[in-house]
């Protein structure tokens, strides 16, 4: 993507980057649209996967931004539980440099469709919170499920949202729009470095992933207005929905269902 590249491919990547940005901001999964777009444009998986990063980067500093100024950003404990988790993103960053990711997609494919229906079964958990939790010193079991987190987000990046959204709410004990906000701190701190790992590897296309970070930010900037308008109901039926969409596409299930019908 470069000269004499079609005008209408600018617009649409621009699309696809709002539509990453508001959904990331409001669960996660967003790059399931961008990455096969930037792998679509000619991008080698390796690349796309380090370019759609600078999008990602830029689309949390605005996320960020717009949750402090509404007061629903918790930055201390959101600081805390980042440290594991930059770790966790140095690492998983790095192995995705030379990583075929297949396996990977099916297993994370497999743990959505559990935390579908865990979404389904308590829904209170997801919209109250546990106020009680936030309050406690963060414990080694957080630590290890956000450095795990982080390794996963290191990685491959889609769906990375919607596991943080678990720890922080099933773990950690933040309700929905005020564990988005956490969310989006915590990936903003992981990315940095995870963005690092790639650009030393040269695998970042950067006018790409700023035409691309157009859109996210737009996105998130809506997105994160209507967390807190909406409130945390909207955002669970919203997270419902991305899981279970996910899921069928890491699953493979398209593919499936188009053979079946061819």
């Amino acid at each position: 993507m470069g000269n004499g590249v079609d005008w209408y491919i600018y617009p649409l990547v621009i699309a696809a980057g709002f539509a990453c940005g508001f959904i990331n901001t409001l669960a996660g999964s967003g790059s399931l649209i961008t990455l096969p777009l930037l792998i679509f444009l000619g991008l080698p998986a390796n690349v796309a996967n380090g370019t759609n990063r600078v999008a990602i980067l830029l689309q949390n500093v605005v996320g960020v931004t717009r949750f402090h100024q509404q007061g629903v950003l918790n930055w201390k404990r959101g600081l805390i539980l980042a440290a594991p988790a930059i770790v966790g993103a140095i690492i998983g960053a790095q192995i995705a440099v030379n990583l075929d990711e297949e396996m990977m997609r099916r297993t994370i494919g497999a743990l959505m469709v559990i935390m579908f229906f865990i979404l389904l079964i308590r829904p209170k958990r997801w919209l109250q919170g546990r106020p009680e939790l936030t309050d406690k010193p963060v414990d080694v079991m957080q630590i290890l499920i956000f450095f795990a987190i982080g390794v996963y987000g290191g990685f491959i990046q889609a769906g990375v949202g919607l596991f943080l959204l678990a720890g922080l709410v099933l773990g950690a004990g933040f309700d929905l729009v005020k564990g988005n906000a956490v969310k989006v701190l915590i990936i903003l701190a992981f990315t940095i470095f995870a963005l690092a790992v790639f650009v030393i590897n040269g695998q970042v296309n950067w006018f790409v992933g700023l035409i691309l970070a157009i859109g996210n930010m737009l996105g998130a900037w809506i997105a994160a207005k209507m967390a807190v308008q909406k409130g945390a109901g909207f955002v669970r039926w919203l997270l419902i929905a991305v899981v279970l969409v996910s899921a069928a596409v890491l699953l493979g299930v398209p593919d499936l269902i188009k053979k079946m019908l061819s």
